[in-house]
C-alpha cells in the first residue's frame, strides 16, 4: 500500500517530529491532493499539525481559479486550515528575464517560507515522487553534471522543506486518487513538451522503458539514493577540511590558504570553492562546472597575482599563498624585506620590531652562552658569502638538522601549524647559497657546528618596541 511506503519513508529519513507544525504546498494536482490526504490519516495518530498552501501563478487563466476553489473546498473537507495566494508569474519573469518555470519556482517558494514564518511551522512538504526524481536525474545527466547534481532531489533540506512522496511512483500516486474518490486536478501544461522537463517525461523516459529497461525510474531513483550517501560523506569531510583552509573575513570575502589546499583531492578542493562561492552569494546557483575549472587554473598559475571573474559580480583573486573569494577589490599587505646582516653590529627591522644582532667568535667562548629559539650559533667556515635576513620565498627549501634531507619552509610552518597571515613575517636567515636558519623553527644541517670548528658566527633575533634600544623577550 501507498501508505506503508510513505511511512517507511517518514521512518528512515526522519522527516516528521511528534508535535511539528508541516505546511503542505497543495496544488490541486494529484501528487500534492495525495499527500495531504495521507498525511492528514497520519497526524491525529503521530500528532503533527497540518496547513495547506496554495499558489495561483495566474497562468492558466479560468483553470487556475477553479484549482484555488478546489483546493479551498478539499482542505475544508478535510478539516485543514488553507492559505491561497495569487500572482502574476508571466509579468514577473518578463520583468526579471526569467523563464516562466524558474518565475513560478521563486515566487512559490518565496509565498511558501513566508508562511513558514507567519504560522511558527517546522516543515514545507511538497508533492515531488519517484518519477519527479527519475526525470531531475535525468535532465541533469543531460546537462553535464558532477555528484552533486547526479544524485537528485533531497528526501529532505536543512530549509524545512521535506519530500515524503519521493519512492511513490506517479502512476501509484494516481490509483490511489481513484481508490480513494480524489478528483484532483489535472494541469494541462504538464501533458505539453515546449519544456525539457517535459519532453523527457513524455518521450524519453517512456522510449527507454519500451526499448531498454521499464523500470528505470526505479534503477534511477536507486542510483540517486546511493550517491546522495557517498556525496553526504564527501560534503562533510570538505566541511572539515574547509574548516582549516579556509576564513570568512567579512559577508564579502573568503580567504583560503593555498599552501594548505595545495594537498587536498581535486573533489575536496572543489567542494571547498563551492562553499566559499556560497557563504558569499547564499547559494550555488550560477557556479558551474566550467567556473571550479577556471579557478583551479587560476591558483595553479605561477603567478603570484592574478584573478578571474566569476558569476553575479563575484572574483576569484590570487595574492600570493592566499586564494580570495569577494566582491572586494583586495590589497596585498605582504611584507617583502631582505636585509644584509653586518657582523659585530645589531640592525632593527622596523616591518617586524626586531632586533638581528650576529658576533663572530671563538667556538670556546660560544660555549658560555646559551643558545634557544631565538639564538644559534653557525659554523664560520660552512658560510658562503654575506649573511641576510628576509621573508620566504616560493620554493624555499632547508635541510633540517639532523632529517638528512631537504624540506620545504611552507612544509615546516605548516606542520607548525603557523597560521597564513603570520609565516611571511617569520625571518629566514641565508648565505649567500643556502638557508641557514627558518627563525624560531629549524636550524640548518649545513652549517652546523662540529668538532673541528674553531669560529662561530652567533645570531640573535629579538621582538622590540620600536625606539627601545635594549630590545625584549626572543621571537
Amino acid at each position: 500500500m501507498i501508505e506503508n511506503k510513505v511511512m517507511d519513508t517518514l521512518r528512515r529519513e526522519s522527516l516528521i517530529q511528534k508535535g511539528d507544525k508541516i505546511i503542505v504546498a497543495l496544488s490541486g494536482g494529484p501528487d500534492s491532493v495525495c499527500l495531504i490526504h495521507i498525511l492528514s490519516k497520519m497526524s491525529k495518530e503521530y500528532g503533527f499539525t497540518l496547513y495547506a498552501a496554495h499558489f495561483n501563478h495566474q497562468i492558466r487563466g479560468i483553470a487556475a481559479h477553479k484549482d484555488a476553489l478546489y483546493a479551498m473546498e478539499f482542505c475544508e473537507s478535510l478539516g485543514i486550515r488553507c492559505f491561497l495566494k495569487s500572482v502574476d508569474v508571466p509579468s514577473y519573469a518578463k520583468e526579471k528575464k526569467l523563464t516562466m518555470e524558474e518565475a513560478a519556482r521563486i515566487l512559490r517558494y518565496e509565498m511558501l517560507f513566508q508562511l513558514k514564518k507567519e504560522v511558527g511551522a517546522d516543515k514545507i512538504a511538497v508533492a515531488h515522487n519517484l518519477d519527479d526524481q527519475a526525470e531531475t536525474v535525468m535532465m541533469r545527466i543531460m546537462r553535464g553534471t558532477g555528484l552533486n547534481g547526479i544524485k537528485g532531489m533531497d528526501y529532505k533540506r536543512p530549509d524545512g522543506i521535506i519530500r515524503p512522496l519521493m519512492d511513490v511512483l506517479k502512476h501509484d500516486i494516481e490509483n490511489y486518487c481513484k481508490d480513494n474518490k480524489l478528483e484532483a486536478r489535472i494541469d494541462h501544461t504538464n501533458l505539453e513538451d515546449e519544456y525539457t522537463r517535459n519532453k523527457i517525461r513524455i518521450h524519453l523516459l517512456p522510449y527507454i522503458e519500451r526499448e531498454y529497461a521499464s523500470n528505470i525510474k526505479e534503477i534511477l531513483s536507486r542510483m540517486a539514493n546511493g550517491l546522495r550517501e557517498d556525496s553526504c560523506y564527501i560534503e562533510k569531510t570538505a566541511d572539515e577540511r574547509c574548516k582549516i583552509m579556509s576564513s570568512l573575513i567579512d559577508k564579502d570575502t573568503v580567504r583560503i590558504d593555498l599552501d594548505l589546499i595545495e594537498y587536498e583531492d581535486i573533489s575536496i578542493t572543489k567542494r571547498i570553492l563551492r562553499n566559499a562561492y556560497k557563504d558569499i552569494e547564499g547559494t550555488y546557483k550560477g557556479l558551474e562546472t566550467v567556473h571550479l575549472d577556471d579557478i583551479l587554473d587560476l591558483m595553479q598559475n605561477a603567478k603570484k597575482e592574478a584573478k578571474i571573474n566569476l558569476p553575479k559580480g563575484i572574483i576569484a583573486d590570487k595574492k600570493g599563498s592566499y586564494l580570495y573569494i569577494t566582491r572586494k577589490e583586495i590589497k596585498n599587505e605582504t611584507i617583502e624585506y631582505e636585509i644584509e646582516i653586518p657582523v659585530n653590529k645589531s640592525i632593527i627591522i622596523e616591518e617586524l620590531g626586531i632586533r638581528v644582532e650576529a658576533h663572530r667568535i671563538s667556538k670556546e667562548k660560544s660555549k658560555m652562552f646559551a643558545t634557544g629559539n631565538s639564538t644559534k650559533s653557525f659554523d664560520v667556515e660552512n658560510i658562503s658569502g654575506k649573511l641576510t635576513i628576509r621573508n620566504r620565498r616560493n620554493g624555499d627549501k632547508i635541510k633540517p638538522l639532523g632529517l638528512g634531507g631537504t624540506k620545504k619552509v611552507k612544509d615546516i610552518l605548516i606542520d607548525n601549524k603557523v597560521p597564513l597571515e603570520k609565516r611571511n613575517s617569520i625571518p629566514v636567515i641565508c648565505d649567500d647559497e643556502k638557508i641557514l636558519w627558518l627563525a624560531g623553527y629549524c636550524m640548518s644541517e649545513e652549517a652546523k657546528i662540529s668538532d673541528s670548528t674553531k669560529e662561530v658566527i652567533r645570531i640573535s633575533i629579538r621582538n622590540i618596541k620600536i625606539n627601545d634600544p635594549q630590545g625584549g623577550a626572543g621571537i
